[in-house]
């Protein structure tokens, strides 16, 4: 008798050539074949077969009882139930995607993904600050669609510094392997795809940069293919002004205009005080959303639709979250503080020199009536003193390079382009150069006075002969006595490998280095890793340009940021900081230190009219509202700051006269009051409404009771590691697996997921705090420690034991249970299957009328202290009368077993509803089935200690 894959529902234990399996959610393929997990195996070993071909028909099948004779002790109870739990990947609970994972959000991350599943087409703004979890937000909308089967395919379109992080960021912590889209790779992929297959139906799963995407024949190829889920990081960059922003909108508009696509637009800085901009990414939400633009009531039925797309919160609004649901994992408290140095002795001679120098060319080009020297002139001061400002090396290197051929003398545009890379790129571009700008001007080269300028330059290097890095020196030094890591910004290349060469010859024992934008993107991620890999019993210190200022999160290994070189823009800052103190920052607090000198006009004007505005006005808002762009009045009353006489005294640094370049710049200080009062206003009109933490919480619990928090899985690697005989051994803040001692089919298994070092000799390093429970130590730990017990070939992990325990005052079986539920849904007149999985412990108290706990208390007694072992004749005796007893109870097994279903299905469609009603056609339309007998796992009685 032959049996087809219609006969088999997700869920149903089958029996198939010899062993158990479990039918997965797309276990029917379009071919009738069956996709078949191992009972006690993992995602990897799936199989898909025809049930018409095989020799001995596909069988239901059922789940054998544990054996009295493998009896084990009650450690090895929690550690078989642990083992269960942390398994789970379509486990029970609000969310399909959590089991899949390998992060462990917050509770204010929920809000994002609650959102979207209450949207038939989801349409989502995330403007939340900086550092706050967008990335995450988004990847746990996209790995929720896929694994409830909604969408199939998804496309992160992104600045191309960030192509990488988001890549590893989804491979490294949802389990998603995405390629990169960018011009160096699209045709290596292109070549390496099957005939006949599309680039998404290979790759389901592809970050694209926004680069590669700038041609209008790359555009029109996306466009063909794009999937059915776009995500948009750095939002903002393509709906303000100008022409390649303007390309970028008119790609997203024709991407929104199908109403069945997904659509996350994610952006630190929703508005800047550019309304055009602000409301066209509204408009991709829903173009009525422009009208809102002329409507600012509060009641207007249209903002608060808005409200079901649009979620903006500030790390004050966090730390509100934080408070109501008792989460203790908060940001950091960021400590600010400022340094300063004098510019005295042969440094200040040599500053003095040097503006002397620039002078005397700004006089003679003067004289001479040339409009295009004047430019050259403006860019060589801006550069020289910004270099001298920096470090001896980054003035010497000005100083040696030629500026001819890059301004032209009779280019009206070049005030604007010519000095890009003198600024600190703009709100929507922070990626500028950090090479050392050219300053020596044509027929300069070999004159007395350069090379005298050049000389002074080379001799002030070290801490004897430059104060500002006398001061980081010390300022460093104390940063690591009292257990920091710091990062030290600098702006240019010279001035890094100059302060990360002295910094070594000061702190020997510390672990030092620099990224620069010498090295290409995937150099700089692997030295910042090295640095995680060294033995930094010394301390650690990196010290970076801003190539590091976005793409790189630093969290995990550094605690403080040093600005070495201030930036000339206040949104550079919050960058720098933001790539230190940002979730996952497991320190109390960040410390965040600023060296300027304190008699240098330039520092003075950047300090008191750029960097103090900014910051008072993101202390006020909340939010940084980024500097208005007008270069070209900056760099008037920069050249006017950096040519005033610095004081001789020691006097305080704001004691310059900036009267008139502040003059210069009074029409952008009003710009960026009116950019303030827009964003301050929009924040009152779009405030978020639509979820609350009580709406939350209780989805986080059932979720993190489903399938246990990071504390679980510490617990659970170092018990299964000491029963496993390779205990975890301490080193610094991480761990070390000796796996030459494990069993040899799980080094086996270890060896062929590259887990095992090389010849086996070196211990493996484990971070506990960045172990997630589907890491593939976790992973294939719990996976051999199932096998092994569900054969009966170890006791390790024990499916019965019996055990004395002053936990109990009367005879407590605690039983085990695996329940599997077929779920199904429509959502879209569409429908969807997939299966549902959870690991229940149920305690049942006494033996003549007996009392049946479920829940926490039930779970508990699973953690109890033995008082003792039976011996082996008692033990088997009483787990064989529990089991007995159980039979018995078959029909009360499969009515809990119904009441899980039930509390299953409404709690996917409590996270389907919105507040008070239900959208979307067909929404709420759950169905849920238990697959019955239920599986008895483990059953572990507990005996009252007599004593």
């Amino acid at each position: 008798m032959t049996t087809t894959a219609a006969e088999f529902l997700p869920g149903n234990l089958v029996r198939a050539r010899g062993r158990e399996w479990v039918v997965q959610s797309d276990g029917h393929t379009t071919d009738g074949a069956l996709r078949l997990r191992p009972l006690g195996g993992a995602d990897a070993d799936v199989i898909t077969l025809l049930p018409e071909l095989e020799f001995n028909p596909v069988e239901h099948a059922s789940f054998a009882p544990p054996d009295p004779a493998q009896a084990g002790n009650h450690a090895a109870a929690l550690l078989l139930r642990d083992a269960l739990r942390l398994k789970l990947r379509a486990g029970a609970g609000p969310f399909r995607s959590f089991g899949n994972i390998a992060v462990e959000p917050r509770a204010y991350q929920l809000v994002p993904l609650l959102m979207a599943l209450r949207l038939p087409t989801v349409r989502l703004l995330i403007g939340d600050d900086v550092g706050i979890g967008k990335t995450i937000e988004a990847a746990l909308v996209v790995r929720e669609l896929m694994d409830r089967g909604e969408i199939q395919r998804v496309a992160v379109l992104c600045p191309p510094h960030l192509v990488e992080q988001w890549q590893g960021e989804l491979q490294q912590r949802f389990n998603l392997p995405a390629v990169a889209l960018t011009a160096a790779s699209a045709s290596r992929l292109e070549r390496q795809l099957p005939h006949g297959v599309g680039l998404f139906d290979h790759h389901p799963v592809v970050v694209v940069s926004l680069d590669y995407i700038k041609s209008e024949r790359h555009r029109e190829h996306f466009l063909s293919i794009a999937p059915e889920c776009i995500v948009v990081d750095e939002a903002h960059t393509c709906s303000a002004s100008g022409a390649g922003k303007q390309l970028r909108f008119e790609l997203l508009q024709r991407l929104a205009a199908d109403e069945a696509r997904h659509l996350l637009l994610l952006t630190a800085t929703p508005h800047s005080g550019d309304e055009v901009a602000f409301f066209n990414l509204l408009s991709l939400l829903n173009p009525a959303f422009v009208e809102l633009q002329r409507r600012v009531s509060k009641d207007d039925p249209l903002r608060l639709q808005l409200a079901r797309h649009f979620v903006q919160r500030r790390r004050k609004d966090i730390a509100e979250w934080q408070a109501a649901t008792q989460d203790g994992h908060g940001f950091p408290r960021r400590m600010k503080a400022e340094l300063t140095y004098q510019l005295s002795g042969a440094w200040g001679s040599f500053f003095d020199d040097v503006q002397a120098y620039c002078r005397e060319l700004a006089e003679a080009t003067e004289q001479s009536g040339s409009t295009g020297g004047a430019r050259l002139i403006w860019y060589a001061t801006l550069a020289l003193l910004r270099c001298v400002a920096s470090s001896p090396a980054a003035a010497a290197k000005a100083l040696t390079t030629r500026l001819e051929g890059r301004l032209a003398a009779g280019d009206e545009d070049a005030d604007d382009d010519g000095f890009t890379d003198l600024h600190d790129g703009t709100a929507e571009d922070l990626t500028s150069l950090d090479l050392e700008p050219p300053a020596q001007l044509q027929g300069q080269s070999g004159t007395q006075r350069l090379q005298a300028l050049i000389a002074k330059a080379e001799k002030l290097s070290g801490a004897a002969g430059d104060p500002k890095l006398a001061v980081l020196v010390t300022h460093v030094g104390q940063l690591l006595s009292d257990g920091y890591a710091p990062v030290v910004f600098c702006r240019y290349v010279a001035t890094a490998n100059y302060v990360a060469g002295e910094l070594k010859k000061h702190f020997p024992g510390a672990v030092i280095d620099a990224v620069t934008g010498e090295l290409a993107p995937e150099e700089r991620r692997e030295r910042v890793e090295h640095m995680g890999e060294a033995d930094a019993a010394g301390g650690r210190v990196l010290v970076a340009t801003d190539c590091l200022s976005e793409g790189i999160n630093l969290q995990h290994l550094f605690t403080a940021v040093v600005h070495y070189d201030m930036a000339w823009n206040p949104t550079r800052h919050e960058q720098r900081e933001g790539r230190v103190d940002r979730y996952g920052q497991r320190a109390p607090e960040v410390r965040c230190t600023m060296l300027y000198g304190q008699n240098n006009p330039v520092d003075g004007f950047v300090l008191k009219v750029i960097l103090r505005k900014g910051d008072a006005i993101q202390k006020e808002l909340g939010v940084l509202v980024p500097m208005p762009e007008d270069r070209q009045r900056i760099n008037q009353a920069m050249v006017k700051a950096a040519l005033m006489k610095r004081p001789t005294g020691n006097g305080p640094q704001l004691g310059f006269d900036f009267d008139e370049p502040e003059q210069l710049l009074a029409p952008l200080q009003v710009q960026w009051e009116d950019a303030l009062e827009k964003a301050r206003g929009n924040r009152t009109v779009f405030r978020q409404l639509g979820v609350h933490p009580a709406e939350v919480l209780p989805e986080w619990h059932k979720q993190q009771e489903a399938l246990g928090s990071q504390a679980d899985v510490q617990r659970f690697l170092t018990s299964a590691c000491a029963r496993l005989n390779a205990p975890l051994e301490r080193h610094h803040s991480q761990y070390r697996l000796h796996t030459q001692h494990l069993p040899q089919p799980l080094r086996l298994r270890l060896a062929d997921e590259g887990l095992v070092p090389e010849g086996n000799a070196k211990p493996l390093v484990l971070d506990l705090d960045d172990l997630h429970r589907s890491h593939p130590v976790v992973s294939l730990l719990a996976e051999y420690l199932i096998e092994t017990a569900l054969q009966g070939e170890s006791t390790l992990a024990a499916r019965c034991a019996a055990t004395v325990t002053a936990d109990v005052d009367r005879i407590t079986t605690v039983v085990l249970l695996r329940l599997r539920h077929q779920l199904s849904y429509q959502q879209q007149k569409a429908s969807f299957q997939m299966l549902a999985e959870e690991c229940l412990a149920l305690a049942i108290r006494g033996r003549q009328a007996p009392e049946w706990l479920t829940g926490p208390d039930a779970a508990r007694l699973l953690e109890s202290v033995p008082a003792g072992n039976l011996p082996r004749e008692a033990a088997q005796r009483e787990v064989a009368r529990a089991l007995e007893a159980l039979q018995a109870e078959r029909p009360r097994l499969d009515a809990l077993a119904e009441q899980r279903a039930t509390a299953l299905r409404h709690d996917h469609e409590r996270v389907r509803q919105a507040t008070g009603r239900r959208i979307g056609a067909g929404a709420g339309q759950h169905q849920v089935q238990a697959c019955l007998p239920v599986d008895v796992v483990g059953v572990y009685v507990l005996l009252p200690d007599a004593v």
